[in-house]
């Protein structure tokens, strides 16, 4: 007789967050290329079009990054918003209020996505473990009934 049996043993793993350096490269790049887009498509006069793509790139990225890499990746999409994304391009500027709310949009976007990420692999992992012990508590092929 064939008996089934599962391959991997005891709960699996949470699994690891992305190296930083690797997440801000991501963040680097991927919001020069949002911001390129942005002036070809819609122009360099409407930065609040920028802004909403870097703060959901931000928050994709804060889904597999540590809490720590927050602030950098606020500050590089910020940085890439404020260089390029509004004239005069290429001029780092700062407008007070304006950029604070960037950059604040920014980090909140950042950690909502952590959290987010969090929360969804502990519910994930409290799951694996207590359905491993129900099934080993309630098994009925163990002979003893």
């Amino acid at each position: 007789m064939i008996e089934w049996v599962s391959l991997r043993a005891g709960a699996r793993p949470v699994p690891q967050p992305v190296a930083t350096p690797v997440v801000w490269a991501t963040a680097f790049g991927g919001a020069l290329v949002l911001v390129a887009v942005h002036n070809t498509l819609v122009g360099a006069d409407r930065p609040g079009f920028a802004l909403a793509g870097l703060s959901l790139l931000a928050a994709l990225l804060g889904l597999c990054a540590r809490f720590t890499a927050a602030p950098g990746t606020a500050v590089l999409c910020w940085l890439t918003l404020n260089g390029f994304a509004i004239p005069p391009v290429g001029t780092l500027t700062w407008a007070g209020h304006r950029d604070t709310f960037w950059l604040t949009c920014l980090c909140a976007a950042t950690l909502v996505g952590t959290v987010l990420a969090r929360i969804v692999q502990a519910r994930a992992a409290y799951r694996r473990i207590t359905g491993e012990t129900a099934l080993q508590a309630a098994d009925p092929d163990d002979g003893s009934g």
